[in-house]
């Protein structure tokens, strides 16, 4: 049981580098608590991986990921708009704290069950469970997941000392975008690059909108300094 936790616990860390996963961590840790972002990864990997390695004992690789996907990328869209919208609570909402809480946790765990259904880690758990010990491949899958999105946790909550309320809201609200557009083509089109691309041209919108806006706002800041110095 040991060999199959610390076997899974390392495949599975080194599959979740540089995943979307990684990255929905880092996202969600620039929004909500470092506590709810983990609590709420903590138990949808749980969840999926506990249903990876039953898959992998006794019905290998039989799920219908593509529908899945579909739902997921719908979700994250909407994640998206809802984070572009922004929040922003009266006297009384803030009394609410704890349900803002609840809500936080729902949508973070929601959101990675719905990423990780047809994942990769997911389909790796599959196939560690169909050769290794059920209970050390689940815990060291989970274990691992865990651990990989908890280093992005940690650098999300930095950058989230050092950015603007306004930078980091954009900049989740693309995140889900390109998110939901990666999911979304991943399961109407499975086995196409149409997902990743998509992702990559949203967040390359982002940027190139981003830069322009800055300019724009640099040169109309330096105009009337430039007036007035004529003037005199």
């Amino acid at each position: 049981m040991l060999a199959a936790v610390l076997l899974s616990f390392g495949v599975i860390f080194v599959a979740e580098l540089g995943d979307k996963s990684q990255l929905m961590a880092m996202t969600f840790a620039l929004r909500y608590r470092w506590w709810v972002v983990i609590s709420g990864i903590t138990v949808a990997t749980t969840v999926v991986h506990l249903v990876s390695v039953a898959v992998g004992h006794s019905l290998g690789v039989a799920l219908p990921t593509g529908a899945i996907s579909v739902v997921g990328g719908i979700a994250f869209l909407i994640f998206g708009a809802w984070t572009l919208r922004g929040d922003r609570l009266t006297d009384e909402e803030q009394l609410k704290a704890g349900r803002t809480a609840r809500s936080a946790f729902l949508a973070v765990t929601s959101a990675f069950f719905l990423a990780e259904l047809g994942d990769k880690t997911m389909l790796a758990t599959i196939t560690l469970a169909t050769d290794h010990d059920t209970v050390g491949v689940w815990i060291g899958s989970t274990v691992g997941m865990v651990a990989a999105d908890a280093l992005a946790i940690l650098l999300g909550a930095v950058l989230g000392k050092h950015l603007p309320e306004r930078v980091i809201r954009i900049g989740a609200a693309v995140s889900f975008f390109a998110f939901g557009a990666w999911l979304l083509l991943a399961g109407l089109l499975p086995g196409s690059a149409a997902g990743p691309l998509a992702a990559g041209a949203v967040v390359v919108t982002a940027v190139a909108v981003a830069a322009g806006r800055a300019v724009w706002s640099r040169r109309r800041t330096h105009a009337p300094v430039k007036d007035q110095e004529l003037l005199h």
